[in-house]
């Protein structure tokens, strides 16, 4: 199979970046993990020409833009966040032509295109580790994070890695240890050194040159260390949670005060948004993994017009299931800690499980928590199969990938459970995704929930994501107004959204039984543009069932 010609012939690059300068601010962003999106090739790993063949699909749901995991050149010992080549394709993906012709295809159908920029740390095969590895006084001698041992040799202090152990290892090059908060392969980089902020915000001009409409900044709160390298305190046993790594690893039993989120940060981040707002209506989103004080980090990282865009934490991305309750406080407090910053949630994406599975959801839930997701203040991302009902797939362990699976099995199994390939085509081979061996296995729970399967059902999960995210574009109030909860319950919840003179009041039976509601003083006129069903009468709404109701308040 070859889709090379569906990028040869494409006119001249426009440019995106003009008018609405806040497009990003309420946008639908579709997140696609490359690997597993659609092969081309035949050699059982998705490439740029695929996301190219597909992003009509992408297109027809009616989201903003697309956010692409890591393309670069890579070992792939973490799947390309592990960075050799931060300015070229790794060709099992492609090549810098390919990623042109994305842009200009992606731009054509009205998307928006944001690139996963690694910035905290590197491959141990980028050529700087390989430099600054080599001794301390050469040219790059400062560009990662090195120290010497405690006089017995133990390392510097007690930081640990995500990926499990210490985050130090031993170099016997330059008789020191270095800093990786994930795999021994991924070496942090320095933003104490100012080379390094230097060399990285030339990256981002590299690909803002090449016409990509933002960035997605993984662990964004990774980037700047303690210069004292203190260790981090122990957090007492009621204070642990697995927000952000499985309970299973000891990670979770730190206060990490010290090893990330260091006040410097926000000057590099500063730098960033300066670089970014040269090039007109830019973006960014950055991922913020901080299971004690996320919600203050994401205030930080967004206050005023300087920083980041966006953010998001783990508040919707962990175990903590969303009721109303949860919900509700969630969104109020990030009000209070946050008037001026901007949030973007996701109920899934490639590191955690999906959340119809990890929240044990049935089908009918699972739309109206959709709904819930679609109708919130902020921007909202879905990752690819969001749209199509996938469930979490069990990969037995002679098939998993994922080093983080295979570190802690089978407490936890790693992450490959949600980057199974995506189905197109049920009566294909390997479901559409690729004529040769998939790299992970085609889940065959999900070839019934393919694509072509769903495309011309009114009732399908797929035709529920185009209504609602189109309900959701058509109400500006929905898009970028406020917040005001109304009643919040753990299996009920309404809020009014309001912008320019229009409110919107949303209410969602999360229950198996019906329930009744008032409507707020007011106006209220029903708007039957979703995907639910709902009675309005006698100044209330009868909502069956896992049903969602919305009405429509004009005020100016």
């Amino acid at each position: 199979m070859s889709f090379v010609e569906t990028h040869m012939d494409f006119p001249a690059a426009q440019d995106s970046r003009r008018g609405d300068a806040d497009w990003w601010r309420g946008a639908v962003i579709y997140q696609i993990y490359p690997r597993s999106f659609q092969d081309t090739n035949a050699d059982g790993v998705g490439d740029l020409a695929g996301i190219i063949h597909r992003l009509p699909h992408i297109a027809s749901l009616g989201v903003d833009g697309i956010w692409i995991s890591p393309f670069f050149r890579s070992p792939m010992l973490d799947f390309g966040y592990d960075v050799s080549d931060y300015c070229d394709v790794d060709p099992m993906f492609g090549s810098l032509g390919d990623f042109d012709a994305l842009i200009q295809r992606a731009h054509e159908l009205g998307l928006k295109v944001l690139i996963d920029l690694v910035l905290s740390h590197t491959s141990s095969q980028h050529p700087w580790f390989q430099e600054s590895r080599q001794s301390r006084d050469n040219a790059r001698s400062n560009w990662y994070v090195w120290a010497d041992p405690k006089p017995d040799g133990t390392p510097p202090n007690n930081w640990l890695s995500i990926f499990g152990g210490s985050a130090w290892e031993w170099d016997g090059e330059r008789m020191q240890y270095y800093l990786h908060n994930f795999l021994i392969d991924q070496p942090d980089l320095n933003f104490h050194e100012p080379k390094v902020q230097d060399a990285l915000l030339d990256v981002a001009r590299f690909w803002l040159d090449r016409g990509v409409d933002g960035f997605r900044l993984d662990t964004v709160n990774f980037y700047v260390h303690d210069k004292q390298l203190r260790d981090n305190p122990a957090l007492k046993p009621e204070e642990i949670n697995d927000k952000t790594a499985p309970a299973v690893n000891p990670y979770n039993f730190q206060n990490h005060l010290y090893d990330k989120t260091q006040p410097e940060n926000i000057a590099f981040l500063t730098r960033l948004r300066k670089v970014m707002d040269e090039y007109g209506a830019i973006t960014s989103v950055g991922e913020v993994g901080e299971s004690q004080r996320g919600m203050e980090v994401q205030a930080e990282y967004t206050a005023g017009n300087d920083r980041l865009h966006m953010c998001y934490d783990f508040a919707f991305l962990s175990n903590a299931f969303p009721s109303g309750t949860y919900v509700a406080d969630t969104l109020t407090r990030f009000d209070e800690i946050a008037p001026d910053g901007w949030a973007c949630w996701a109920y899934s994406n490639h590191d955690v499980p999906r959340y119809v599975s990890r929240w044990s959801l049935t089908p009918q839930l699972a739309r109206v928590l959709a709904g819930v997701m679609l109708s919130m203040r902020g921007s909202v991302c879905l990752y690819q199969g969001e749209e199509l009902g996938l469930e979490e797939v069990y990969v037995a362990y002679e098939d998993l990938q994922d080093p983080y699976g295979k570190r802690f099995w089978p407490k936890f199994r790693g992450r490959d459970g949600c980057r199974t390939p995506m189905p197109w085509n049920r009566d294909q081979q390997n479901g559409g995704f690729s004529e040769g061996k998939p790299w992970l296995p085609m889940a065959v729970e999900h070839l019934n929930h393919a694509v072509n399967v769903q495309e011309d059902d009114p009732d399908s999960m797929l035709a529920f994501y185009r209504q609602m995210i189109a309900f959701r574009k058509s109400h500006p109030a929905i898009v970028k107004g406020s917040f005001e909860a109304v009643t919040a319950e753990e299996q009920f919840l309404s809020f009014i959204r309001a912008h320019d003179g229009t409110r919107v009041f949303c209410a969602f039976n999360l229950s198996d039984k019906a329930r009744r509601a008032p409507l707020p003083a007011g106006e209220w006129m029903q708007d039957k543009g979703t995907p639910f069903t709902s009675t309005f009468e006698d100044g209330g709404i009868t909502l069956p069932p896992y049903q969602a109701a919305f009405a429509v308040e004009r005020t100016a």
